[in-house]
């Protein structure tokens, strides 16, 4: 029995061996041992966690906290008087048309984009995974994985020459087929699919190295033995490779279905200016709270954009993993 001795006092503690007794001074000196064989290692863990976490808590926690806390406010940045309104910056959201259009344009780039988008990468990353003759598939992986480096703003600067009616590549090459000049971006009911088709172009590649990396995980014995027992193609791919790959697939759907709604440069960039549609017709929800809250300076207002935006792509997160932990029971 282990026991802590001070003076005539007996405090029993955790058992460690039979008639085996240690006094308070032994125990203090057996922690402060053990303190000073890792103090370097705790001393690692607090230099590198804790200014992460500090920068994590200013850069995002407290912004979000104010943006929740100004969204129940009039805040208005050239009024000195900033009421609490409670609820109504939420419930004029629900009658706002422009609101309603943004939230309608975004679910649609969201659902097209990432559906087309993850489909493609995992196509192309079934068809890469094999080694081809010559070995070229390492320059055809680089040649897709290429327009995911540069950032989205010059790549929706180069596509916005692309689309123009005037002399862009695009009207120049559909030239050959006999289809005449397209306003791709000025047509109000071409100006978001045509965003959506350079959204997919540049995505697709970042996807692709992914599935990449979860279909190098998966064993070759378990294709070769589907194989052996009859299994054609499309049955080793969705009774090995989906079940096996699961994982990678929630977290690119997680990854892309986020990103898809927080869209906003492509938007911006091309449809502004003579090149660009109406506004209106490409609003998406970023757009429409970048407009309230730094063109129409209502602060409080966009706030409750960016609230629902948030609390919309959560739900969204969580109805996907939910989905896919039934599936896995």
């Amino acid at each position: 029995m282990l026991a802590i001795v001070v003076g005539d006092f007996v405090s029993p503690t955790t058992i460690k061996g039979d008639n085996e007794v240690m006094t308070m001074s032994q125990v203090f000196h057996s922690r402060m041992k053990t303190i000073r064989k890792r103090g370097p290692q705790y001393l690692y863990c607090l230099v590198v966690v804790v200014p992460i976490t500090l920068a994590y808590l200013v850069i995002r926690l407290i912004p979000m906290a104010y943006t929740v806390y100004i969204s129940f406010f009039n805040w208005h940045l050239a009024r000195p008087r900033k009421p609490f309104i409670g609820l109504q910056n939420y419930v004029s959201l629900l009658s706002d048309d422009l609101f309603l259009r943004a939230f309608k344009n975004t679910t649609l780039y969201a659902v097209v984009s990432v559906s087309i988008t993850l489909i493609l990468a995992l196509a192309l990353a079934i068809m890469l995974e094999r080694p081809m003759r010559g070995k070229t598939d390492s320059l055809y992986k680089l040649l897709y994985f290429l327009p995911a480096i540069p950032t989205m703003v010059p790549v929706s600067v180069v596509w916005k020459w692309i689309y123009d009616p005037s002399y862009g590549l695009l009207n120049y090459f559909v030239g050959f087929f006999g289809i005449r000049p397209q306003g791709w971006l000025i047509n109000p009911r071409l100006a978001l699919w045509s965003i959506i088709a350079m959204s997919v172009w540049k995505n697709v590649g970042y996807y692709m190295v992914l599935f990449l990396v979860g279909l190098k995980d998966i064993p070759e014995q378990y294709y070769e033995a589907a194989e052996m027992d009859g299994c054609n193609k499309w049955q080793r791919f969705w009774a090995i490779t989906v079940p096996l790959l699961r994982h990678m697939i929630l977290f690119n759907l997680v990854m892309a279905t986020m990103m898809a709604y927080n869209v906003f440069a492509p938007v911006y960039v091309m449809t502004t200016g003579e090149q660009g549609a109406a506004a209106n017709p490409v609003r998406v929800l970023v757009f429409d709270m970048y407009e309230n809250g730094f063109r129409y300076l209502k602060m409080g207002y966009a706030s409750a954009e960016a609230v629902v935006l948030l609390v919309l792509v959560m739900a969204l997160t969580i109805v996907q993993l939910r989905i896919f932990r039934i599936n896995e029971d």
